[in-house]
């Protein structure tokens, strides 16, 4: 790379914008090199030593040494509960607040210098070891990972069980032998599964800056959570079936169950805490969630009363030991709150020849995103409650006010969307609906912090349906950066599109590559083969995939806060990082005012309440503190909206991706660059060993999204290509970016 390459400007500036919020300026490479460098070790050194504590914990010398310092420290103000947050939950908050500093010192949307080796590198993250099982698509790293948490769970198991039976006595009968074990073991899952959860929350938490600095996407971090869930509610359903089955033996079982204690466990809210975990997880299952997704989503509300019961179950001394990354996740929470109450302005919407909707959104210019991003919408004139995610097809640089999304009709949703919008008993004349309103909220965007699609200088982007959608985006954000000379790696791109019938074709016109970098061609290589899978022949009308769009603008009317807003965990980093830091102080403040002027003199000790109160302080540290901070970023938002001049919104260079379509497609230049093949479906060995002898030896990236049936199958021939390859041939690099709930 060029040495004037190090100017640390930001991959997501702002067109011509010297001044963008992220820059990084004088400051020498080698300082800022050396405080990541430090940062990034000291996260190592914590995280290793805290995920070793929680492994270990189990054997006898550990649990020795923490029962040790949980007596000495017994006799301070903040109790052994304040203990156990030091043990259990400090470390996660300390690996945010380093993780925080980590992100202002790279600035915003850095693109990583590349390596000066010039052959491809295996990498464990990027290569799908494991495809046709019940995870899915495994990567090598996130099989170590399974691995890691499966060899916890029977370590655990196992040493809790050995410790058992060496403190059961001889002169035991079978049956108080059994009560015994039941009784311990039961405690021991409880104990497991707490452990577990406290890994639970950290996926879904979409803006957490953790997941931002290992560059996880919260798209790829849901099913981390459903693997999570599945194991946690496993532990947890065994712990409340050994105690089930221990007070049935014992003829107990229905007092024990209403049973609700000041001092030890309160059962009762046990057991709502359990119901409410297991309505959840069975409605979580992929065939009930297809079945019906609202049941899914509001079901899964339930997570307050889980969480809550839980508390009241175990007090505040046991539930600190998970309250780090709960209180991770219910910062997100608030500022998903606080972000989705806004109304965000529609700019325009108009429906496609193929039924899909394509939506403008207006965003303020300091929101950034990148080509790979997605957004939740919800359209209050359809639902106050529901929530959909979908893929962002605008680059950041088609303009700075807008965000644009394509939207296919799957579901009742939808479906009712495509009414509102546009009048579906008239294709030929999408008219608009003149009394027409959609009243839009948003939350997001979110991604990679990273978009990897530009470390690659040949990319295969594999698409099913509207899946293309993303790729419009990279293709988007390719021309542009090309013809603005920003950085960008990818020099050879091949799309593979397979549709189930033509009338999808025109999608690939909403973006008109000539009008965005005129004679493309000469410096970029960009090549479309699209697939028609329920068609044997092209349609008689020649030309048909190519032709301009003919449907109608939509606008509508402009509501008084027109842009989306800017409180998201993805946006800036500086107050992001002061509301995660002010809400923990003030946790610790309240907890600390708490304990000495109300806990310990008034003697408070009965455990549920405690654990009340406990949660108590987590939320209300978030609404307090970190709600006084975003008090002043949403006023340093509004100034900057009217520094940047939002106010006069005219669709700022919408024409450029066809998203406001002014100009039309030119149908020649799209035409020359696609192969369009009827009645059949993508062979990837073919594919893959056309790309092997083009390319030659180097990185290609291949990112996939659409259904599970294609990633398997695109994951199946990387793992096979990367198993036999030959050395002068590529390394090909998975990712997905397909979002399922």
């Amino acid at each position: 790379m060029a040495k004037n390459s190090l100017d640390y400007s930001p991959l997501l500036s702002k067109q011509g914008d010297e001044t963008d919020y992220g820059y990084v300026r004088k400051i020498s490479p080698f300082v800022v090199s050396v405080t990541k460098w430090t940062l990034r070790t000291l996260i190592f050194i914590i995280f290793v030593s805290w995920a070793a504590f929680i492994f270990l914990s189990p054997s006898e010398r550990v649990y020795e040494l923490f029962t040790e310092w949980l007596i000495f420290s017994r006799g301070t103000s903040f109790g052994i509960t304040g203990s156990i947050l030091m043990s259990h939950s400090a470390p996660v908050l300390a690996i945010a607040f380093l993780a925080i500093a980590h992100l202002i010192v790279s600035g915003e949307d850095q693109l990583p210098e590349k390596k000066s080796s010039k052959y491809p590198r295996f990498r464990l993250w990027t290569f799908p070891l494991l495809i046709n099982g019940p995870f899915g698509v495994v990567s090598a790293t996130e099989f170590i990972g399974i691995v890691i948490f499966v060899a916890y769970v029977i370590w655990a198991f196992s040493a809790y069980a050995m410790q058992a039976l060496a403190d059961m006595s001889d002169q035991l009968s079978f049956r108080a032998q059994s009560l015994h074990m039941l009784n311990v073991m039961g405690l021991r899952l409880g104990a497991i599964g707490l452990a577990c959860l406290a890994f639970l929350f950290l996926p879904i938490s979409r803006g957490s800056v953790l997941l931002r600095f290992i560059d996880i996407p919260f798209e790829h971090a849901t099913k981390y959570h459903v693997w999570l869930g599945h194991l946690t509610m496993v532990l947890f359903t065994l712990h409340g079936l050994f105690y089930a089955i221990m007070w049935l033996m014992e003829g107990q079982l229905i007092q024990e169950l209403v049973e609700w204690k000041d001092i030890g466990v309160a059962n009762l809210a046990g057991v709502i805490s359990l119901v409410a975990g297991l309505l959840m997880w069975v409605t979580s299952l992929p065939g009930v969630r297809k079945w019906n997704f609202e049941l899914f989503f509001y079901t899964h509300q339930l997570y307050i009363v889980f969480i809550v019961f839980m508390a009241f179950h175990i007090g505040d001394f046991i539930f600190a030991m998970a309250a780090g990354p709960i209180f991770i996740f219910v910062l997100d929470r608030f500022l998903r709150f606080c972000q989705s109450r806004r109304t965000v302005n529609v700019i325009s919407s108009r429906c496609l020849p193929c039924g899909t909707v394509e939506m403008v959104l207006s965003k303020p210019q300091n929101l950034r995103y990148n080509a790979l991003s997605f957004i939740f919408l919800q359209v209050r004139e359809l639902s106050w409650l529901q929530w959909h995610p979908f893929s962002v097809s605008s680059s950041p640089l088609d303009g700075n006010n807008h965000i644009a999304v394509l939207i296919k009709v799957l579901g009742k949703w939808t479906g009712r969307l495509r009414e509102r919008i546009t009048d579906v008993d008239a294709p030929d004349d999408l008219s608009v609906k003149p009394n027409t309103v959609v009243t839009a909220s948003v939350e997001g965007p979110y991604g990679h912090e990273v978009p990897y699609h530009l470390l690659y200088e040949n990319l295969i982007l594999v698409a099913g349906g509207i899946g293309l959608s993303p790729f419009l985006a990279i293709l988007s954000d390719i021309l542009h950066r090309v013809r603005e000379g920003k950085p960008c790696r990818p020099r050879n791109v091949l799309i593979v599109w397979a549709v189930k019938n033509s009338n999808e074709l025109p999608l690939l016109s909403t973006v008109d590559m000539e009008t965005i970098c005129p004679r493309f061609s000469d410096k970029v290589n960009i090549n479309i083969h699209i697939f028609v899978t329920r068609e044997s022949d092209p349609p008689l009308e020649e030309g048909y995939a190519f032709k301009p769009i003919k449907s109608s603008l939509c606008p509508f009317p402009m509501p008084s806060d027109y842009g989306m807003s800017g409180l998201v965990g993805t946006g800036n980093n500086v107050w992001s990082g002061l509301y995660v830091i002010s809400s923990t102080l003030g946790f610790v403040i309240l907890f600390a005012l708490l304990n000495i002027y109300y806990i310990n003199p008034f003697g408070v000790y009965k455990w549920w309440y405690k654990g009340l109160l406990f949660v108590v302080c987590m939320i209300a540290s978030v609404v307090i503190f970190g709600g006084i901070v975003v008090g002043f970023w949403h006023i340093w938002e509004k100034q900057s909206s009217l520094k940047d001049n939002s106010n006069n919104i005219k669709v700022d260079k919408i024409e450029q991706n066809g998203s406001a379509a002014s100009k039309d497609p030119s149908p020649d230049n799209l035409a020359k660059l696609t192969d369009v093949r009827y009645g059949s479906r993508p062979d990837f060995k073919e594919i893959f060993e056309l790309m092997s002898e083009k390319w030659g030896h180097a990185d290609v990236g291949v990112i996939v999204c659409g259904p599970l049936t294609l990633q398997a199958s695109v994951a199946q021939e990387i793992r096979s290509h990367s198993l036999t390859r030959q050395t002068y041939h590529p390394i090909f690099h998975f990712h997905s970016h397909s979002f399922d709930l």
